[in-house]
C-alpha cells in the first residue's frame, strides 16, 4: 500500500478534538440501493470538511449479517459489500487524512457473529472441542441441560444464553451472548483471541487508520466459573469481595496495556516511516464509580472514553454542573482529557430529548408515545451545542445533531430492525429512531440521500424533513448548521478552547458560566426568565438572539470575550 498522506503531525490531536460519528448504513447512499456507503461517506467529506471536524468515527463497516446493525462482525480485516471494499476504505482514510481529518474505526472485542469462521468451526467441531474454548459453551442445568448455566441476561432482554443442537438433533450445549444470540462472547482468557484482536488492531493502524473505539469495553472478561449474579433466590454472594462477574473485572486492565504498547508503536519517531500522528484508543466504558473509570484511562491504557453520565444528564443547571465537576475530577488524577457527547447511534436524539418532561436518558425508561416539544428541545439542543463545545477536552458529534434531526418516533412497525425492539416484545421502541437515513437536499425522499430512482431507504424518512436539509440549512444563516459550522470555526480560532483548563464564574444557581483561555467566557441560562450577561467587550456567538435590554434568555448560550 502507498504511503498514506497524512494531516500535520499532531500527538495530541485527540485532547482536543471534534469528532464526528458516522452511522455508515444513514449518511449517504451512492448507488442507490437504499443503504449507505463508503463513497457516500467519500462524496460527502468537502461538507465535513467545512463542517470544521477533526476526524470521524465509523460505527462498525465489516462483512456481517446485520442481526445487531453490524455489531456481530463476521470479518475483521474487509468491509461488507452493501459498503463497498476494503480498498474503498483505504481511499476513505487517505483523502480524509488529506483534509486533515483523521478516521477512528470501530473494534468489537466482547463477540462476534454467529456467522464468523471461528464460531462456525465451533459448532461444527462439537461438545469439548478446541475450537469452542475461544469461546463460553457450557452443559446447561436441569435434569436435561434445559436450563440456562446461569442466570445473566442479555442486554437485549432474556436469558444470555442459547442452546445448540448436536448433529443428531438432539439438544446440545449452551453458549454465552450477553447482547444478541447471533453475537457469541469470545473468551479472553484464550491465547488466541488475544493475539487475534492484536493483529486486527495493526492492520487497520497499517493503513491510517487514527485510532479505534472500543465497543462494550468493561464486559470483554468474565469470571471463568460464570457464577449467578447475586439476587434474592440465586444464592449468589455479592459485596465487595464478590466482583462483577463480567463487568469492570480487573484483568481488563492487562488486555487494553497490551492494545495501548501497539498504538504508540506507531507513533512518530517509534515506528519507522509510520505515520507522523498518534493512534489512539477510545473506550466505550460505562461505569458509575468515578475511580474505577480513572482506571482505563492511567498513561498506559486508553487514551480518552466517551461520557455517558453528561450524556445521559437531564437539562438542569445544577445536575449538568455536577456532571461537568465530576468529569473533570475523575479524569485530572489520570492527566486525560474529558470527552463531551450529547447523543450517538444508540440513544434518543437531542433535540427529542430536550423537549420532553424527563430530559434525562436511561434505557429502562424508553417507551413508546411520550409527549415532546420539538421547538424547546431545539433550543435547549443549540444552547447544549455551544455548551459543549466549549467545555475542556474533545467533542463527538453524532451524524444529523448538526442538523437539528429529531428522533423518528412513527417507523412502521414491519420496518423496525432492531433487536432491542424485537426480543423486548415490542414494548422497547429500540434504536432505529436516531438511524434514520439523513436528509441532503430536495424536497421529498430520499433527500439526497440516494440518488434519483433509487431504493427506498433502509428506514423511512419523515416528510417534513425537507425542511432540515444541509441544502436548505446551508442556506440559512440562523439554523442548526450555520451554529454549528459558526462554533466550529470559533473553536478552531480560539487558543483556550479545546483540551486546557477551565474555571466557573459567580452566577446565579440556574445559569452555568465559566472562562477559558483567559478571556473566554461561556454563558448558558437554564432558568426559566432571562439573566444578566457578565461583563464583557465583545459577544462572539448566541445560540438564539439576545433580549432587547440585552439580556440571554432562557435556554439559551452565548460566547463572550471577557
Amino acid at each position: 500500500m502507498a504511503d498514506t498522506p497524512q494531516p500535520e503531525a499532531d500527538e495530541n490531536w485527540w485532547r482536543g478534538a471534534v469528532i464526528y460519528q458516522v452511522y455508515p448504513r444513514s449518511f449517504a447512499d451512492s448507488n442507490g440501493d437504499g443503504t449507505g456507503d463508503l463513497a457516500g461517506v467519500r462524496s460527502r467529506l468537502p461538507y465535513l470538511s467545512e463542517l470544521g471536524v477533526g476526524a470521524l468515527w465509523f460505527n462498525p463497516w465489516y462483512p456481517s449479517p446485520m442481526a445487531d446493525g453490524g455489531y456481530d462482525v463476521a470479518d475483521y480485516r474487509d468491509i461488507d459489500p452493501v459498503f463497498g471494499t476494503l480498498a474503498e476504505a483505504e481511499k476513505l482514510i487517505s483523502e480524509a487524512l488529506a483534509l486533515g481529518i483523521r478516521t477512528i474505526i470501530d473494534i468489537v472485542p466482547n463477540h462476534i457473529s454467529a456467522t464468523h469462521p471461528w464460531f462456525r468451526e465451533a459448532l461444527a467441531a462439537g461438545p469439548g472441542s478446541p475450537a469452542r474454548e475461544r469461546f463460553w459453551f457450557r452443559p446447561g442445568r436441569g435434569e436435561n441441560g434445559e436450563l440456562p448455566p446461569n442466570n445473566w441476561p442479555s442486554q437485549f432482554g432474556g436469558p444470555a444464553w442459547t442452546r445448540t443442537t448436536n448433529p443428531d438433533g438432539t439438544p446440545g450445549d449452551w453458549f454465552l451472548n450477553l447482547f444478541d444470540s447471533e453475537q457469541p462472547d469470545l473468551n479472553w482468557n484464550h491465547p488466541e483471541v488475544r493475539a487475534e484482536h492484536e493483529d486486527i488492531l495493526r492492520f487497520w493502524f497499517d493503513r491510517g487508520a487514527g485510532g479505534v473505539r472500543i465497543d462494550s469495553a468493561a464486559m470483554v472478561s468474565k469470571d471463568p466459573d460464570l457464577p449467578d449474579l447475586p439476587g434474592p433466590d440465586s444464592g449468589a454472594a455479592s459485596g465487595p469481595a464478590s466482583p462483577h462477574p463480567y463487568i469492570d473485572r480487573d484483568d481488563l486492565h492487562d488486555i487494553y496495556r497490551s492494545w495501548r504498547r501497539i498504538a504508540d508503536s506507531y507513533s512518530p519517531g517509534v515506528r519507522p516511516g509510520g505515520a507522523p500522528s498518534a493512534r489512539i484508543l477510545v473506550g466505550e466504558v460505562w461505569m458509575p464509580d468515578a475511580e474505577r473509570f480513572a482506571r482505563y484511562l492511567r498513561p498506559d491504557e486508553m487514551h480518552t472514553a466517551f461520557n455517558f453520565d453528561f450524556l445521559s444528564c437531564p437539562w438542569e443547571p445544577g445536575r449538568l454542573r455536577t456532571s461537568i465537576d465530576t468529569t473533570l475530577a475523575a479524569h485530572e488524577p489520570v492527566g486525560a482529557p474529558a470527552t463531551w457527547v450529547l447523543c450517538n447511534h444508540d440513544v434518543t436524539r437531542t433535540v427529542t430529548r430536550y423537549g420532553r418532561a424527563d430530559t434525562g436518558f436511561d434505557f429502562a425508561t424508553k417507551a413508546f408515545g411520550i409527549p415532546t416539544d420539538l421547538e424547546l428541545g431545539t433550543r435547549r439542543a443549540r444552547a447544549a451545542a455551544l455548551l459543549t463545545l466549549a467545555l475542556p477536552g474533545s467533542v463527538y458529534v453524532y451524524q444529523g445533531e448538526e442538523l437539528g434531526l429529531p428522533e423518528v418516533e412513527d417507523i412502521p412497525v414491519d420496518r423496525l430492525q432492531d433487536p432491542m425492539y424485537l426480543r423486548s416484545g415490542g414494548t422497547d421502541p429500540g434504536r432505529d429512531g436516531c438511524r434514520v437515513p439523513l436528509p441532503w437536499s430536495g424536497t421529498s425522499a430520499p433527500f439526497g440521500f440516494s440518488p434519483e430512482g433509487a431504493a427506498e431507504p433502509w428506514l423511512p424518512q419523515p416528510a417534513d424533513w425537507a425542511r432540515r436539509t444541509a441544502e436548505v440549512q446551508a442556506a440559512d444563516p440562523c439554523s442548526m448548521l450555520a451554529l454549528y459550522r459558526a462554533a466550529l470555526r470559533r473553536r478552531a480560532a480560539e487558543a483556550g478552547l479545546g483540551d486546557g483548563p477551565m474555571s466557573w464564574l459567580d452566577t446565579s444557581s440556574e445559569v452555568l458560566a465559566f472562562r477559558r483561555g483567559g478571556d473566554f467566557v461561556c454563558v448558558v441560562n437554564l432558568g426559566e426568565g432571562p439573566a444578566e450577561l457578565p461583563a464583557h467587550s465583545e459577544i462572539l456567538l448566541t445560540s438564539g438572539d439576545l433580549t432587547d435590554d440585552a439580556r440571554l434568555p432562557s435556554d439559551t448560550a452565548v460566547w463572550l470575550r471577557a
